[in-house]
């Protein structure tokens, strides 16, 4: 490949498909299916934390490990979908997303077994090359290429495996690619795209950062208003942090519940059940616009390639 052709990359295109990726807000069926995640992940890991607290070691792992799953393949599934929209494929139903991210999830974990191989292969050789530089007369001369070997490549695989590699495996098989097409990808991708792969997840940052941020002061704003005015309306004597405290993802705790009028804790249950439900939809907005992002960065990767 011709020197020249390999620096050929439309930044501007580029960027306009990363920061089109806060569009993924209004996916409704992408939404749907990491609501479902979060809650079926989240209660999950809730009833391992329980187990351990009770010294149920076996059940703590059981539920720790379905926790794992849960967030793993609908992960998968949900990337699917953002991944059909992307690409213009017509877009699958959320039930078949569910049966391919299960047919395909192990594509991935094995792309990133392989590489993570990789990683500790160059870790050996580091190594390997520090014993070198503790042999007596030719140690401080082979010391001379560790030292900047060393900055090297801790350094470029660093920047792979925030830019490339942890971002973009799923992808890469989420657009059809077998576990060793993935790795290959992925390889060329580092040779070729590292820089680009670098800068465009920076954009991608900064888009899901604001999305977060704006979703945080809505929330912020809004449950303050409800819990003012809820207060005042319902006349029940409570902190208005009480009502609040389920769109933070947190449950009041009351010390004397016997001290609490029955009335004012149903309406702190309440509060927390509504509460939870917006913590979800706060947190699964700037998910959706992350993945939604990775799928744009490396159809915009592999699109500079086909260019070439």
């Amino acid at each position: 490949m011709h020197p020249a052709a390999v620096r050929r990359f439309d930044w501007w295109q580029a960027l306009v498909r990363v920061l089109s990726s806060i569009e993924a807000v209004r996916d409704g069926r992408a939404l749907y299916m990491l609501l479902g995640v979060f809650c079926g992940a989240g209660l999950a890991m809730a009833t391992a934390v329980a187990s351990f607290g009770r010294n149920e070691l076996n059940w703590a792992i059981g539920q720790g490990t379905a926790a794992l799953f849960v967030a793993f393949y609908g992960s998968n599934a949900a990337g699917l979908l953002l991944m059909d929209r992307a690409m213009g494929r017509p877009v699958r139903d959320v039930w078949q997303a569910l049966e391919d991210a299960l047919g395909i999830g192990h594509r991935v974990l094995l792309a990133l077994l392989v590489m993570l191989s990789v990683g500790a292969a160059l870790a050996a050789a580091l190594l390997g090359l520090y014993w070198l530089s503790g042999l007596p007369r030719v140690g401080p001369w082979v010391f001379v290429l560790v030292v900047p070997a060393t900055v090297l490549i801790i350094g470029l695989t660093m920047l792979a495996a925030v830019a490339v590699v942890a971002p973009l495996t799923g992808p890469t098989v989420w657009a059809g690619a077998s576990s060793w097409q993935a790795v290959l990808m992925l390889f060329r991708l580092i040779r070729e795209r590292l820089l680009q792969a670098a800068v465009l997840m920076g954009g991608l940052s900064l888009a899901t950062g604001l999305v977060g941020a704006a979703t945080s002061v809505m929330v912020l704003v809004g449950g303050r208003v409800m819990a003012e005015v809820s207060v005042l309306m319902l006349g029940v004597d409570i902190p208005p942090q009480a009502l609040m405290a389920g769109l933070f993802g947190k449950t009041v705790l009351i010390s004397d519940v016997a001290a609490v009028p029955a009335r004012t804790l149903s309406y702190i249950s309440a509060a927390s059940v509504g509460g939870g439900m917006v913590f979800a939809v706060a947190l699964v907005l700037p998910t959706l616009v992350y993945l939604r992002g990775v799928c744009e960065i490396y159809l915009a990767l592999r699109a500079a390639d086909r260019e070439l």
